[in-house]
């Protein structure tokens, strides 16, 4: 809902629970007025006349209660945006309007020839606020040095924590909270994607648990390099600033009529702690960013680790027949099936199968799968190429590269410059031309290094690639999504490399991390559903010891509950599975097609974290709820402790569904639920019914 003063200089955007209120003063100064618990358009007409305060000269009134803080004038702050010609540099602008639309709020203002709009929308049944800013250039060219998507205005408060996923490969979005000091807190990555190291999301409270308290969220939608800079001010005020690029060397030219559109930097505020927020950003995703949200993801079986890339068209039928065997839905060949592909050192760029290992193509392996009842899928790496490619060898300018400089290779591999609309071209025909000589159905799109020589000598503005590309896998993305509709997309990059919510838009699940050692997964996916819903994140069954990482040994049982917290994968050599794994595997396959509704679908609550001894996640869909429990750890002989589930009618009794040893040792007790986990039983699922 959209609320406007009569004199049409005051704003208030209002959700289910919360409003978000704006203001332009008569010297065209954007204030923000609020961001919190629902409040009506007289409130924020008190507010918008409160006077600003009445600083020395050292510091700015102004700073940290605009709305969006532009370079130059009467400003210290962080500006959201910097841009310069020739003549000058910063922003002076004024107000024009409001356009109001279907929900949308956009506040135009102008500097000249550059026009600048404040676009924010509030979908239906969500308190999530979206925000963007769209320029355009109407005269002489203009360079944007800086344009972030918005900056946010949190209330005066005593203190704040501030919340955020970190990691690096392998151990990816692990949380940590820790308290907000003055200064600024940059998280960000100059990699040219997302990155393993951040993802693009924080979060500020003051006093909240997992069930209550305010909760500040702030979620950036971009794949590239990107950049929020958490600022705590002098005066103990703080505001978010968030957008594409990591730091302000230049993102693009502006030429006469070209506009750019920045990505949506969505904000939330909730007061049901950090559960509540996670449920109300769940809910929003499914809602209003994931493609087709309401159609269960299938169970999978992933090549990979069992063949690596030693793969022929023989090898792979007997893994399907095995993995049909099971119960899985989706057969996908990884990594080898392409080019001269027999190890990391060759192939990527030539997208055509391998004629030894694949004679006919990838059709009667896809017919075969089909025929066995599963969906077909395969891996690739577009973005990428080998020296030791016929691509490379026709086009060696196509990469990423600095004139004078050695190109550096990661994995034995280069970035092509996906800005060049050649390449766009190129990839399109192939890629195009793939998925229309099989019957494929699934692709798992991976991206295995970052950005290091970033250059384009042939560009009169060469620092546009960064932004390019990214609008370029948008696009490449969107194309064939449209002349495909019935394939579906994963986002890979290296495990949780390209995790955000532009991705998550145009795929239709994310890979989590490379690490599928089941009890390193528990902290990675609490981590992830802090902001993530289980609907996009895929987890994988894998083959114990691991041998990935670690070498530690898990039950078959405890590594299927594991990755049922998400999408179900398995990507172990099925070939020495022994038959009572496999039958095993099959019954625990079979159980989770009988949850996937309420597990993808339904509100998750974390009802305890994975911090040693037993952890637990509840997913609740309509009648039906779902339990997941581990215990990583039992000392002394003492008792499982009882969780307490979350979300039930309290006037209503609920039947703990059991069947035979997979759900064994689990008691309801007046809406608690007693676990008894010990030895073999390091793992369970429950499942209750509303009676």
């Amino acid at each position: 809902m959209l609320d406007i003063s009569e004199d049409g200089r005051t704003w208030v955007l209002s959700g289910p629970a919360s409003s978000y209120a704006v203001h332009v003063t008569e010297r065209d100064e954007l204030l923000h007025l609020h961001w919190g618990p629902r409040i009506g358009l007289a409130d924020a007409e008190a507010l918008a006349v409160r006077p600003l305060p009445d600083y020395w000269p050292f510091e700015s009134p102004l700073d940290g209660r605009e709305e969006y803080p532009v370079e130059g004038g009467p400003r210290f702050v962080r500006p959201a945006l910097s841009v310069r010609t020739p003549e000058r540099r910063g922003t002076e602008w004024t107000y024009e309007g409001h356009d109001a639309e279907g929900g949308e709020l956009r506040l135009r203002f102008r500097d000249g020839d550059l026009t600048i709009t404040l676009h924010y929308r509030m979908r239906s049944s969500t308190d999530v606020v979206e925000r963007w800013v769209a320029l355009g250039n109407h005269g002489p060219a203009v360079e944007v040095l800086r344009a972030d998507s918005a900056t946010w205005t949190l209330p005066d408060r005593d203190t704040w924590r501030l919340s955020q996923l970190h990691g690096r490969w392998g151990a990816e979005s692990r949380l940590e909270r820790s308290a907000l000091t003055h200064g600024e807190k940059v998280i960000g990555s100059r990699r040219g994607h997302t990155g393993h190291q951040h993802l693009p999301w924080v979060a500020l409270d003051t006093d909240a648990t997992e069930e209550s308290g305010e909760v500040y969220g702030c979620a950036l939608g971009w794949s590239g390099s990107w950049r929020i800079a958490v600022a705590q001010l002098p005066d103990a005020r703080v505001q978010i600033t968030g957008g594409a690029g990591y730091d302000d060397s230049g993102l693009l030219m502006l030429g006469a009529g070209e506009s750019y559109t920045t990505p949506v930097f969505a904000g939330l505020w909730s007061d049901g702690g950090f559960g509540g927020a996670s449920r109300a950003w769940h809910a929003y995703q499914r809602a209003h960013v994931i493609p087709d949200a309401d159609q269960d993801r299938p169970v999978l079986f992933n090549s990979w680790e069992a063949t690596e890339f030693d793969i022929s068209e023989e090898q792979q039928r007997a893994l399907a027949e095995r993995a049909a065997a099971m119960g899985v839905e989706l057969f996908v060949v990884d990594d080898g099936w392409f080019g001269a592909r027999t190890s990391d050192r060759a192939g990527l760029g030539d997208w055509t199968p391998n004629p030894d290992r694949f004679p006919g193509g990838l059709k009667p392996l896809a017919d075969h799968v089909h025929g066995l009842g599963m969906q077909f899928g395969i891996w690739v790496e577009p973005e990428m190429v080998n020296p030791d490619s016929d691509l490379y060898r026709a086009h060696p300018d196509w990469v990423q590269y600095q004139p004078g400089r050695k190109r550096t290779e990661f994995r034995n591999q280069l970035v092509l410059n996906l800005a060049r609309e050649d390449v766009q071209e190129y990839l399109w025909q192939q890629l195009d031309g793939l998925l229309s000589s099989a019957p494929i159905d699934y692709v798992k799109w991976d991206f295995n290094r970052c950005f290091t020589d970033a250059g384009w000598p042939d560009d009169p503005y060469p620092q546009r690639l960064w932004v390019d590309h990214v609008h370029a896998l948008y696009a490449l993305l969107d194309r064939l999504r449209a002349a495909h509709p019935g394939v579906a997309f994963e986002s890979c990059s290296g495990g949780g490399g390209r995790i955000d919510l532009g991705v998550l838009s145009r795929t239709d699940q994310v890979w989590t991390s490379d690490n599928t050692d089941p009890l390193d997964r528990l902290a990675i996916q609490h981590g992830f559903s802090q902001i993530h819903p289980a609907r996009v994140m895929a987890a994988w069954v894998t083959d114990s010891p691991n041998a990935m990482l670690n070498q530690r040994a898990s039950s078959l049982r405890f590594r299927f509950v594991s990755a049922m917290a998400g999408v179900l994968g398995v990507g172990g050599d099925l070939t020495k599975w022994t038959e009572g794994e496999l039958a095993e595997a099959r019954d625990w396959v079979e159980l989770y097609k009988e949850i996937r509704p309420v597990v993808q679908r339904g509100d998750q609550y974390r009802l305890r974290p994975p911090e040693g001894g037993l952890s637990a996640v509840q997913y609740l869909l309509g009648d039906e709820t779902v339990v997941l429990a581990w215990l990583q750890a039992q000392r002394y002989g003492e008792p499982v402790p009882a969780l307490r589930l979350r979300g039930l009618d309290p006037a209503a009794s609920y039947e703990c569904l059991e069947t035979g040893e997979i759900h064994r040792g689990a008691v309801l007790l007046h809406h608690g639920l007693r676990v008894g986990l010990r030895g073999d039983l390091d793992a369970t699922v429950v499942r209750l019914k509303r009676k």
